[in-house]
């Protein structure tokens, strides 16, 4: 199936049952034009705001929200992650002036919106949720930015008209079986010395090895591997990147990641083993992540 048949395909989402009252209720809101103003809190202004209830009511359907934080004309978006700290951690490493620049696992776009400032030449999301679709809609419904959307997975990525001078991947790794495929596809998907701001799991150890948990990684299920940064950095050596610089460390803090009124269910403080909160409840290493940069030689 070539990439004009899957895009096809997908459009089909619209008329999902689940959801369908989702995109009607979007479409029922007035088309407002509006700022939106940078920051860690991502803001929408005008002279003439829609109603704050029925704009609760639909971005309520969209639960969960787990990127943000968002505030639609004094509505307050309280995404599970804080998504800015990871946002201005990375932000002294890169420049996306006049650049070809994509965002792979793309959530509602908060990190593509922070872009815009930059200037970038060309922005493009691809997240194949239609539910995250549907968000990154709500927000630019009102905000009008050209950036695309794509209802389209990393696989996809060698498919695309477009070649990009830097591809964000980050949080998206760990959840694929096959990581060295993954970073093929990213690398195929790059231009000449492009390059790639990765961000993943890791654990700590000067041997190449990495972590396969057995069921589930902090309750998630779709965790398959957890490298050392030796293993990582041979991963992206088999992909075929040379230049691989680490940029920054973090373990994820409950001032990042935790439950809000915009998500049901769990979060971090539910991953964590209680009685000791450098382990995730199933007792592995809590979690800890990587940031690198890629460079395509």
């Amino acid at each position: 199936m070539d990439l004009d048949a899957i895009r096809h395909e997908r459009r089909r989402w619209m008329g999902w049952k689940n959801i369908a009252p989702i995109y009607k209720a979007l479409n029922a809101l007035p088309e407002i034009e509006a700022t939106l103003i940078p920051g860690d809190t991502l803001t929408l202004v005008s002279d003439s705001a829609p109603d704050i209830r029925q704009l609760h009511t639909v971005a309520a359907m969209m639960k969960p929200w787990r990127k943000g934080p968002f505030n639609l004309f004094s509505l307050l978006i309280d995404a599970e992650w804080q998504s800015n700290i990871k946002y201005n951690l990375l932000r002294p490493h890169f420049n996306l002036k006049e650049k070809r620049v994509a965002d792979i696992g793309c959530n509602n776009g908060y990190y593509m919106f922070r872009m815009l400032e930059d200037q970038p030449k060309l922005l493009v999301g691809f997240d194949p949720s239609p539910l995250y679709k549907l968000q990154f809609e709500l927000i630019n419904r009102f905000a009008k930015t050209d950036i695309v959307y794509e209802l389209l997975g990393v696989e996809h990525l060698p498919l695309y008209e477009k070649k990009f001078d830097t591809i964000f991947c980050l949080g998206v790794l760990y959840h694929r079986s096959d990581p060295v495929g993954m970073l093929k596809a990213l690398y195929k998907g790059l231009d000449t010395r492009g390059e790639v701001i990765l961000d993943t799991f890791m654990i700590d150890g000067d041997a190449d090895i990495c972590l396969t948990p057995e069921g589930s990684y902090s309750k998630i299920p779709n965790i398959y591997f957890i490298p050392t940064l030796k293993a990582l950095k041979n991963w992206c050596k088999r992909a075929g990147f040379r230049g691989f610089e680490p940029l920054c460390f973090s373990v994820t803090q409950s001032s990042e990641q935790r439950k809000t009124e915009w998500i049901d269910g769990e979060s971090l403080e539910n991953f964590l083993d209680p009685d000791d909160t450098t382990k995730t409840i199933e007792g592995y290493p809590a979690p800890k992540r990587v940031y690198v940069k890629l460079i395509k030689e």
